[in-house]
């Protein structure tokens, strides 16, 4: 038999969201009349906004001639929408991309599990506790991990805490790490960051020659003027992170896949002789070699995104999704929960009742209400003692969800 690679055998027996669809089917199982609303996974409800929509049938209509066919496309991305994404997601933010400095892909997920291929095996993570679950489990994978404690955390990495004491901002490591995953708007806990804060992250990296892997797969959810959109923001930004971007939030494309990677030309990793190395070229080469670029109707339909008529619809998705939010949070606020989240981001963060942990809330709603959720404890240890909903459902859901658990909370 093939030797199998150790590190997989030290990740939990299943994925968080694989662990929730078990517990989820076996109730359904036993109670197949039951009318489930799911707000737990963050997968979008409303259709892909119109511009799209024709964008995806002009680009199909393309590939049926022979002149306007397209096969094997650029792997970084088609000319066209790498142009789009500066000039309208960076250059209003007062920061200037070159077109080969972003890597459009197939999802912020596979990139941010993907890019630490191109670092160290024995290079130090530092973790946000709560945390998206992939940032651990690919480095697991790769074998920085160690083993895990009673707890499940990792002896190899450096688990920053987020709780409400500390605004769900993490403070520094007190030792020196190499890479930093941080997410803003976060998920789970839909806190963000203000420049001042994220200025400290930026100056510490650049200190300790760290890179920050910066996931605003949330940004376009910002509602507070004071909040920065990307990392580049901030002054020497440039010099030691990278920054993942989404359509599948922004434009509902969690069916459709496409995402984008910024790797600025300033950034450099360290070589066996401490020479230093570009990681814009590193990640070049590892996506030339392992991707073969997102399909050109793909690509067309998000740069539809940024026509006039796709920009009013896609401000109308978000603010259909924040709507959901508020409703969420003032439901779960009226019937005396310490809620958090929900301002900019479609998360929000609520805080068990007594009596209950992570996963005992998560039961009690679904055999109660039948209301589909997520535990906190499911996103790491300080995550114990939450529960994450999502502003992603219809509106009549949405509300009835609210109202299933008001009444059964209010027993």
């Amino acid at each position: 038999m093939a030797r199998v690679n150790d590190n997989y055998l030290k990740l939990k027996s299943s994925y968080l969201f694989s662990d929730i669809a078990k517990r989820v089917k076996a109730f359904q199982d036993a109670n197949p009349g039951a009318k489930l609303i799911r707000l737990g996974i963050g997968d979008v409800t409303q259709p892909l906004p119109p511009a799209v929509i024709a964008a995806l049938h002009a680009a199909t209509d393309e590939m049926t001639r022979r002149e306007t066919f397209k096969g094997y496309g650029p792997e970084t991305g088609y000319e066209f929408l790498l142009e789009l994404i500066a000039r309208h997601d960076y250059a209003p933010r007062g920061v200037k991309l070159a077109p080969d400095e972003i890597f459009v892909s197939d999802g912020g997920k596979q990139d941010s599990g993907n890019i630490q291929e191109i670092f160290a095996a024995d290079a130090v993570v530092a973790l946000m506790d709560p945390v998206y679950p992939v940032y651990v489990d690919s480095n697991v994978m790769a074998g920085r991990s160690g083993v895990p404690d009673e707890r499940g955390r990792y002896a190899g990495f450096v688990y920053m805490p987020c709780t409400a004491e500390n605004n769900f901002r993490p403070a520094l490591p007190d030792r020196h790490v190499d890479l930093i995953y941080l997410c803003y708007p976060n998920n789970p806990t839909g806190a963000v960051l203000r420049p001042d804060a994220l200025k400290t992250w930026v100056d510490y990296a650049r200190r300790e020659q760290a890179v920050i892997l910066y996931d605003a797969a949330y940004a376009s959810y910002i509602r507070e003027p004071d909040v920065p959109h990307s990392i580049y923001e901030i002054e020497g930004a440039r010099e030691c992170a990278i920054e993942f971007r989404s359509y599948s939030k922004t434009a509902g494309f969690t069916g459709v896949r496409c995402a984008y990677a910024i790797v600025p030309k300033e950034l450099s990793g360290r070589g066996p002789k401490g020479e230093p190395v570009s990681l814009n070229s590193l990640w070049f080469r590892r996506q030339s070699t392992k991707f073969n670029a997102t399909p050109y109707i793909i690509q067309r339909g998000a740069a539809a995104v940024y026509t006039p008529e796709g920009q009013q619809q896609v401000k109308a998705l978000i603010d259909f999704y924040m709507e959901n939010a508020r409703i969420i949070r003032e439901g779960m606020e009226a019937i005396g929960l310490t809620v958090y989240g929900a301002k900019n981001a479609p998360y929000i963060w609520v805080k068990t009742p007594a009596g209950l942990d992570s996963w005992g809330f998560f039961d009690k709603l679904l055999h109660e209400a039948h209301v589909v959720s997520t535990p906190g404890a499911g996103f790491g240890p300080a995550g114990e003692g939450y529960l994450r909903l999502t502003a992603f459902g219809q509106r009549d859901q949405t509300e009835e969800a609210v109202e299933r658990i008001r009444t059964k909370l209010a027993r």
